[in-house]
C-alpha cells in the first residue's frame, strides 16, 4: 500500500466513525485502527529516511566534513513529530534501518502487524551487530507475522537479544563494556515533593548495594516506627552523605516563589528550577526549617506586573555566572520545543558571530544536543516580542516554531 493510500484509508475511517454500533464492531475498529497506525508509521519512517538521504547529499555538495552530513535532520523530525530531539534521533535511526537493513520489519509494519514501538525494540537490540547480522536477525524475527504472534514487548526484547547473541558473542561482550561506561546517577521529579534517585550500575554492583541495605533493614527493632523500605531509603542517604540522620542534611536549592506565598497570604505553588512546582506550604516549611538545620535557600521573586524575572546585560561573549543562573531559573529546561532535557549550555539565540548581544533577551538555556543542532546549515533563530521571553526557530525547510519560557511559578 502506497503512503497516500494509507493516509486516505485512515481519513476514511475517521470520517465514517459511527458511535452507534455494537461492541463487536467497536473491537474490530480498534484492531483496524491499530493496523492503520502501523502502516502510517511505516510511511512516516520512509519519509524520514528520504529526508535524511536528501540532506546528507546536500551537505556533501556543500563540502561539509563527512561526520557533519545529516546534522539537524533528527532535530527537524523531532519538531515535526512534537517530541524531544533524542526521540527524533531514535526515529531517524529506525527509519534508516528499516530502509536498508530491516526490510522484513518494514513489510510487517506496512501490512499492519508490527508497531513502530516493537520495531524500535528490535532495532535497539541489534544496534551492536554489523549490517549483515542485523539483516539476519530481521529475517529470523520478522519474515512472517506468525513468528511473533502473541508476543509481549518483553518477549520481543528476549528473542531479539537471543538471536543477536547467537550471531556475535564478541559483540555482546563489547556492548556490555560500553554499557558499563554509561553508569550514572540521575534524579527525576515525582509527585508530592518527592523525587526518584536512580543509579544505573553494573548488575552485580546494583544487586550488592540493594542486598546491603536490605540486610541492615532486617535488624530493625520492634520499636522502630519506619518500615523496612523507609529504613533502607534513609540508610542510603545517611551512608552517601555521611550524616547520622537522613532529615538533617545541608540544603542548597533555588526556590522561586511570590512574596505573598512566602508570607502565608497566598497558596500559589513555588517552583524549583529543573524539578517543578511544589506546594506553597512545603516551600514555607523549608524556609522555616532553614533556621533549625544547616540549610541555604535562595528565594527569588518575580515582577508582580509581568510575571518575569528581571533581565540583565553583559558586554562579555560568554554569559557571566549570574546570567547563566538566571537562564537556569527562567527557562527551567532546554528551550527547544518538545525537548525538556536538563540545561547544559547557555546559548546565544542570535549567535555572537552574527552580532547577537550577550543579554537576557538574546540568551536561553539549552541541552548540549539542541545547542549543537542549531548549528546545522539553514537554521535561523531570533527573539520576538511576547508576554514572556519568546524566540522563533526556523528550520532549513522553512518551517517555524516558537519557544516561550514557562511560567516562573
Amino acid at each position: 500500500m502506497v503512503r497516500s493510500d494509507v493516509i486516505t484509508e485512515f481519513q476514511r475511517h475517521l470520517v465514517a466513525l459511527d458511535r452507534l454500533v455494537d461492541n463487536a464492531t467497536r473491537v474490530d475498529r480498534v484492531a483496524q485502527m491499530e493496523e492503520l497506525k502501523a502502516q502510517i508509521c511505516a510511511a512516516q519512517a520512509m519519509d524520514a529516511a528520504d529526508l535524511d538521504r536528501a540532506v546528507r547529499a546536500e551537505h556533501a555538495a556543500l563540502g561539509l566534513p563527512k561526520d557533519k552530513h545529516g546534522v539537524g535532520v533528527a532535530a527537524q523530525v523531532a519538531l515535526a513529530r512534537r517530541e524531544s530531539p533524542t526521540a527524533g534521533q531514535a526515529h531517524v535511526t529506525l527509519a534508516r534501518c528499516l530502509d536498508t537493513e530491516m526490510s522484513n520489519a518494514l513489510a510487517r509494519m506496512r501490512e499492519g502487524t508490527l508497531s513502530e514501538h516493537r520495531a524500535q525494540i528490535i532495532r535497539r537490540g541489534i544496534s551492536h551487530l554489523d549490517a549483515i547480522d542485523r539483516a539476519a536477525v530481521d529475517t529470523a524475527l520478522c519474515s512472517s507475522a506468525s513468528t511473533f504472534a502473541g508476543w509481549s514487548d518483553h518477549r520481543f526484547e528476549t528473542e531479539t537479544r537471543k538471536a543477536a547473541d547467537l550471531l556475535d558473542v564478541e559483540a555482546r561482550l563489547r556492548r556490555n563494556k560500553l554499557a558499563e561506561a554509561q553508569r550514572r546517577v540521575t534524579v527525576h521529579p515525582a509527585a508530592d515533593g518527592m523525587a526518584y534517585l536512580t543509579a544505573l550500575l553494573p548488575l552485580k554492583q546494583a544487586i550488592a548495594v540493594k542486598a546491603s541495605l536490605a540486610k541492615a533493614a532486617q535488624w530493625i527493632t520492634d520499636g522502630e516506627p519506619r518500615t523496612p523500605a523507609q529504613y533502607e531509603a534513609d540508610l542510603l542517604v545517611e551512608r552517601v552523605l555521611g550524616v547520622s540522620k537522613a532529615d538533617e542534611i545541608p540544603v542548597a536549592v533555588n526556590l522561586v516563589m511570590t512574596d505573598l506565598a512566602l508570607l502565608g497570604n497566598d497558596d500559589h505553588p513555588a517552583r524549583i528550577p529543573g524539578y517543578g512546582s511544589i506546594p506553597a506550604a512545603i516551600a514555607r516549611l523549608w524556609v522555616a526549617q532553614s533556621a533549625k538545620v544547616k540549610a541555604w535557600i535562595r528565594r527569588l521573586f518575580i515582577a508582580p506586573t509581568t510575571g518575569e524575572l528581571i533581565s540583565m546585560d553583559s558586554r562579555q561573549r560568554l554569559f557571566p555566572k549570574a546570567m547563566a543562573e538566571f537562564f537556569d531559573i527562567r527557562d527551567d529546561r532546554c528551550r527547544t520545543p518538545y525537548c525538556g532535557a536538563p540545561i547544559r549550555h547557555h546559548d546565544h539565540i542570535v549567535p555572537d558571530r552574527c552580532g547577537g548581544p550577550t543579554s537576557g533577551c538574546n540568551g536561553c538555556g539549552r541541552c548540549a544536543l539542541c545547542n549543537y543542532n542549531k548549528e546545522a546549515p539553514g537554521v535561523r533563530e531570533k527573539p520576538i516580542d511576547g508576554d514572556r521571553h519568546t524566540f522563533e526557530i526556523q528550520t532549513p525547510t522553512g518551517h517555524t516554531y516558537e519557544s516561550t519560557a514557562p511560567p516562573v511559578i
